[in-house]
């Protein structure tokens, strides 16, 4: 009702965050969205695979759900280190969109002229994007 007479953005946000000198109504704000992108990595992490366990041993489960997590971390890192640059059309892909754009996608590598090449099918919708995301992976210095 207010954005339509108006045209201002409003919100509210309850927090039992005391109250103290020099802490202002932005820095509680900054604090709100940041928790929100951990909420959202959450919610990329269920879109992952820990819907239904496959078992009632725990041993089971516990294994399949270390599986997802880690899967989960490697999306996230993916996100952060790669698709940077060219690639970076597919940064706000879902998990399923991202698993069917780059992950599933066959591809050859080649190796020659002391290069490592990645060979995708000219006829995949994101055949650059996807060379882009190899060449940045590549450019990752190797740990010291």
């Amino acid at each position: 009702m207010f954005e339509e007479r108006d045209g201002w953005r409003y919100q509210t946000i309850a927090t039992n965050t005391p109250v103290q000198p020099g802490v202002q109504l932005a820095f509680l704000e900054a604090r709100h969205r940041a928790h929100a992108r951990v909420e959202d990595r959450i919610r990329h992490a269920k879109d992952t695979g820990p819907g239904r366990f496959p078992s009632r041993e725990f041993k089971i489960n516990r294994a399949r759900l270390t599986a997802v997590m880690i899967a989960a971390d490697l999306v996230a890192w993916t996100r952060m280190l790669a698709l940077v640059g060219d690639a970076e059309i597919l940064a706000g892909c879902e998990p399923k969109a991202l698993r069917y754009r780059f992950l599933h996608v066959p591809a050859r590598l080649t190796h020659g002229a002391r290069r490592r090449r990645l060979r995708v099918p000219k006829s995949r919708p994101w055949a650059t994007v996807i060379v882009a995301i190899f060449a940045n992976i590549a450019a990752i210095p190797p740990p010291a």
